[in-house]
């Protein structure tokens, strides 16, 4: 059934490499099988490369200025540092919107973190951040190749507030494409990293 899935997986366009994301990653990765997947692995690993990534902190205070304007503004809330990859589409969309709508980092009365923002009432602050895909492994100044271009990200962007808004979440944004100064009281500090690949 292994082999069966990859030489299928094989036999369709490079784009379409997601299903080797069901395949148990000790199968990928063993001795036994490195040599002969190590095609499907380098393709595996640059898709993963692509994907709708956010950087989420709780705060207790944030704001987001542009050329010493004030544009948007929260309280107690989440500030969000979202980004899109070239490979982002409609369904990246929805399961961040659906993640961070949901996203139980908010503590209970019990100190826990089990609480939603829609659960607590707080606000959210998205600012778009390309430099989430920045990638250093390869020498020390960041490439973000892996980032969407600018048009295709806003629309990604735009997307994800729209549905967070119509979920009744008070959102709150930067403004695209400008230079932002960002400030934030951090609260814990809690800073979670989402990946609509689930890479981790």
């Amino acid at each position: 059934m292994l082999s069966k899935t990859i030489f299928s997986v094989g036999l369709n366009r490079i784009d379409r490499l997601d299903g080797l994301r069901n395949l148990p990653m000790e199968c990928l990765t063993s001795r036994r099988t490195n040599g002969f997947f190590s095609p499907f692995l380098r393709a595996w690993k640059t898709i993963y490369a692509l994907r709708m990534r956010a950087v989420v902190q709780r705060v207790v205070q944030a704001s987001v200025s542009v050329e010493a304007e004030r544009v948007g503004e929260i309280e107690r809330g989440l500030l969000v540092f979202l980004g899109a990859g070239k490979d982002d589409g409609e369904n990246d969309v929805r399961w961040m919107a659906d993640k961070l709508y949901g996203l139980r980092i908010f503590p209970d009365e019990r100190g826990k973190m089990s609480l939603s923002a829609a659960e607590t009432g707080a606000a959210m602050l998205v600012v778009s951040q390309f430099t989430v895909y920045g990638d250093v492994s390869r020498g020390r100044r960041p490439s973000f190749d892996a980032a969407a271009p600018p048009e295709a990200a806003e629309r990604m962007y735009l997307q994800v507030c729209e549905r967070l808004r119509d979920a009744g979440l008070r959102i709150e944004t930067g403004r695209f494409r400008t230079m932002m100064d960002v400030r934030a009281r951090l609260d814990g500090p809690v800073t979670i990293l989402v990946d609509s690949r689930r890479s981790f």
